[in-house]
């Protein structure tokens, strides 16, 4: 209950100017796949929007991640570097990016091929993207922002373990995305092609959207205590 309380203290604190959620729920903390759903705020409350989609996670699901969210003190289930676990908690969400031009309202960014997220840990661009052009490169890990596959030719930065002016804690976690795959991953979540293109349509900067991932008793009691 500490951690539901914890959750739901900052989201009524967001509720203010968040008017749009995509709330992840699996059945269990080691489950590689889960479900979406899309809420927009209207004026009688929060609303479903659209059709509940199946959506694939890390590889060994899901670990407390670090976002808006208080990580409880007792947590036994702790999102690190390499885990196979993607981030439980609340969080924002940067910038949609991908391949080629996409007319869309949400900030897009188009990567190329000399662009990385880094997730060396002994890297000081640790859990950044950076061109590898442009910048002094010291690290020997990283994730291609552009390759021959399209698991990235549209996405959405997760801003997972960034900590305002201290960055990213070293170990924490790294270069979390929304994007295109039909199988578990490293920790990103994931879903086809055209589901991912019609949430960045969908989104809209002004509305402050929202990730919330979790277990479905987690998230279920979360809503339950907001609503």
């Amino acid at each position: 209950m500490k951690i539901l309380l914890a959750l739901c203290v900052i989201l009524i604190t967001l509720q203010a100017q968040t008017k749009q959620l995509l709330v992840v729920t699996t059945k269990e903390w080691s489950a590689p796949s889960g479900i979406l759903q899309r809420y927009e705020l209207h004026e009688t409350g929060w609303q479903k929007i659209g059709n509940k989609i199946d959506i694939k996670l890390g590889r060994n699901g899901l670990g407390w991640g670090i976002g808006l969210h208080e990580l409880p003190k007792y947590a036994q289930i702790i999102k690190k570097e390499g885990d196979g676990k993607s981030p439980a908690g609340i969080f924002k969400l940067k910038h949609a990016f991908g391949y080629a031009p996409f007319d869309i309202a949400y900030p897009y960014k188009i990567y190329k091929e000399t662009d990385h997220c880094v997730d060396d840990v002994n890297s000081k661009f640790y859990n950044k993207i950076v061109d590898s052009t442009q910048v002094d490169v010291d690290y020997k890990s990283k994730e291609h922002m552009k390759f021959p596959k399209d698991y990235y030719k549209y996405g959405i930065v997760v801003d997972h373990n960034h900590i305002g002016k201290v960055g990213a804690i070293k170990g924490a976690g790294s270069c979390i995305f929304i994007h295109i795959k039909d199988v578990p991953t490293a920790g990103c979540t994931v879903m086809s092609e055209e589901q991912i293109q019609t949430l960045l349509r969908w989104l809209d900067p002004e509305a402050e959207p929202l990730l919330i991932q979790g277990t479905e008793d987690v998230v279920q009691k979360l809503w339950k205590e907001i609503r």
